[in-house]
């Protein structure tokens, strides 16, 4: 994993919050209809695929890896946080979670059937981007899905203490068309992108962009 100012700022900051945090969005999909739709629809896709194994990369303490075991698929759940991994093992005995970076995921090429990134991309600098989907993309099966989720925005921030606690965590919004043209780049088909707006509880619309490594590289 690589061990660069970014990922070890992050790492050290979801390791200091992970049960608050955990406890905040474990309910989350709870009051997100258009969210557990497009779970279900990505987990069609998967499942049309050939139904391999599916990685939730940036998983926190498993929330929506059990959403997707639930659904039917075989996943497992991959995060940067040692804190929050140790959680997601205790939560979910029965599911398998392993430390990994967006960078680095420890996986073997052409591996999974589908990889879900919801809401982590959001810590990953701009300019680091593609770096990340070039790696979603090598460890993609050809036909693998790939669902990501994000708020959307052309801003950045930091924050400096959370739940009472201090860390030290920068976070990016995205752009759905600006994110859909990365994943192109990376070798990836687009075939949705969707933006909805704001809730009760949101600062900012959100986004998703839905794609697939191809069946057969150009």
């Amino acid at each position: 994993m690589p061990d660069e100012p970014f990922l070890a700022a992050t790492r050290a900051s979801y390791d200091v919050m992970a049960a608050e945090y955990a406890d905040m969005v474990s309910s989350h999909l709870d009051t997100k209809p258009l969210d557990r739709a497009l779970l279900a629809a990505f987990t069609e896709l998967v499942k049309a695929s050939g139904n391999g194994p599916v990685a939730d990369v940036g998983c926190g303490h498993g929330w929506a890896t059990v959403a997707l075991r639930r659904l039917g698929l075989d996943a497992f759940g991959i995060d940067l946080s040692p804190g929050m991994i140790d959680l997601a093992r205790r939560t979910y005995p029965d599911l398998r979670f392993e430390v990994g970076s967006v960078l680095a995921l420890g996986l073997p090429d052409a591996s999974i059937g589908g990889l879900l990134a919801y809401y982590s991309i959001i810590h990953i600098p701009w300019e680091r981007r593609s770096e990340a989907f070039s790696e979603f993309h090598r460890v993609l099966a050809p036909g693998g899905q790939a669902m990501l989720v994000f708020q959307v925005g052309d801003d950045r921030g930091h924050r400096s203490e959370a739940f009472g606690k201090a860390i030290c965590l920068d976070w990016y919004r995205q752009q759905p068309d600006e994110i859909a043209d990365l994943l192109r780049r990376a070798g990836f088909e687009v075939w949705a992108t969707i933006t909805r707006q704001p809730d009760a509880t949101e600062k900012t619309p959100q986004g998703y962009v839905l794609a697939r490594k191809p069946v057969a590289e150009q």
